[in-house]
């Protein structure tokens, strides 16, 4: 069972998800399941911001000016176009994970880690719920108009945006890597790395 639901899992874009979005039940054990990832020193280095439907008209504002300080030159359409991508997705949140809180012998990349687990329970959870999601990102994050929206403190660094909801359209399947792609074996010779195949 959690087998077929982890290999089940697939990337539904945001243009590809329509109402209903989880309800507040749903949600409460979508984010209940982030609250399994590892996460050394227990520094909880991550956190979630919902963005709710109220607030999207913002949220399509600052993506309409990270894209003007990124290219003065940007069409009017174009600019339309990055403000309409804050509307797609019935349930948007944004991953945000610090480097600086708590130990800090403990990286940064070891965080990303940890707020990547997260992530990635609460795609499974959703999966199991019976709706669709994906995880985009993008330039805007990096925005300092997008940081000042979400209060990010000088240590904190937004790392995706998690978009939920009925699935409207699928994709054709893609090709999953085989483990042969991705495992290599450590050699007990002095050499190095020996092949997985």
């Amino acid at each position: 069972m959690v087998a077929l639901l982890i290999k089940s899992r697939r990337t539904i874009l945001p243009k590809r998800l329509m109402l209903p979005g989880p309800d507040p039940d749903q949600l409460g054990m979508i984010l209940d399941a982030a609250a399994s990832a590892p996460d050394h020193g227990q520094l909880l280095p991550w956190r979630f911001v919902l963005i709710p439907q109220s607030a999207r008209a913002r949220l399509g504002d600052v993506f309409g000016a990270a894209l003007i300080e990124r290219d003065a030159a940007a069409t009017p359409e174009q600019v339309a176009q990055a403000r309409e991508k804050a509307h797609r997705s019935p349930l948007l949140m944004l991953a945000v994970v610090d480097g600086e809180r708590g130990d800090p012998e403990i990286d940064l990349h070891e965080r990303i880690v940890s707020a990547g687990c997260a992530v990635q329970n609460m795609l499974l959870m959703a999966t199991a719920l019976g709706y669709g999601s994906a995880l985009t990102s993008g330039k805007a994050l990096k925005s300092p108009v997008l940081r000042a929206l979400f209060g990010l403190s000088p240590g904190e660094h937004a790392l995706c945006f998690i978009s939920m909801g009925t699935v409207r359209s699928r994709k054709g399947e893609r090709l999953r890597p085989v483990r042969e792609d991705y495992l290599s074996i450590l050699s007990s010779r002095t050499n190095g790395m020996a092949g997985s195949n």
